[in-house]
């Protein structure tokens, strides 16, 4: 008999009463202006900004379509643009605007209070082991 594991309905859970804290945690900020969709797609842009869509699709793990709505929003908003490669001209490329360049240290800021929520009473030691454990869910899934 398999061993039957509830940790995809905790993992589900997680993300659902997480969703709604960070949302919560934004609009206390007065950062609601960008939903938490729309940080997944900022947060790799302040960390290398100038990245083309491909990569953006692999780092959020949307989807090309998903991702250009989303984009579009983002960019109607102001917090980015789309600029053609030099290099190649069939690339486009994601930059942040100044506007979008500024929501990076209260976003960052958020996202550490959510961290914190999150292990609070871990050691560090435990935060490695259980991030080992998602690292090996997420490569199990990827490959599927």
């Amino acid at each position: 008999m398999k061993r039957q594991s509830k940790g995809g309905f905790l993992i589900s859970k997680i993300h659902q009463i997480s969703g709604r804290i960070f949302t919560k945690l934004l609009k206390q900020s007065k950062l609601d202006m960008i939903n938490t969709a729309q940080g997944r797609i900022m947060f790799p842009l302040w960390r290398e900004d100038g990245i083309s869509i491909v990569k953006l699709t692999k780092e959020t793990a949307l989807t090309k379509s998903t991702l250009t709505s989303m984009l579009d929003r983002l960019e109607e908003s102001g917090y980015l643009q789309r600029v053609p490669s030099k290099k190649d001209r069939r690339k486009i490329l994601i930059y942040l605007t100044e506007e979008g360049k500024r929501l990076q240290e209260r976003y960052a800021g958020v996202s550490q209070e959510m961290t914190n929520l999150f292990y609070r009473g871990f050691t560090d030691s435990e935060i490695d082991e259980f991030e080992k454990y998602l690292e090996r869910i997420l490569e199990n899934l990827v490959k599927v």
